[in-house]
């Protein structure tokens, strides 16, 4: 894995905990909104959505990068429409990146993989 493709999965995982958190928050305004006199959902909403939007970049520079096949650039892609989808895809890519960092290291020191 090139640096590139590091720092592209390095971005979107980063921003898919944010971008669950608003989703739950925007949630929690959704029920106060209907219940109290509370109304956050257009601050919240717009914070969301803004979130949202740099997920699915982020999300398209890491397919196009790490050349993942479809399934995987769904799962991803799916996770970010669901409200703890985020916190998943965050699980799911450290695990990848350290993969990649274990991999990379045992080619630098001559380990093959079959």
């Amino acid at each position: 894995m090139d640096l590139k493709t590091a720092s592209s999965l390095r971005r979107l995982r980063l921003v898919s905990t944010p971008e669950a958190v608003s989703f739950l928050l925007l949630l929690v305004c959704s029920v106060l909104k209907r219940t109290t006199e509370f109304n956050a959902v257009p601050v919240m909403g717009a914070i969301h959505g803004f979130l949202f939007v740099v997920y699915v970049i982020f999300w398209a520079d890491a397919w196009n990068r790490a050349k993942w096949p479809l399934k995987t650039a769904a799962l991803y892609f799916v996770l970010s429409v669901l409200p703890t989808g985020g916190f998943f895809a965050d699980r799911m890519l450290r695990r990848e990146a350290e993969d990649a960092v274990i991999a990379s290291r045992a080619r630098k020191e001559g380990i093959v993989n079959a």
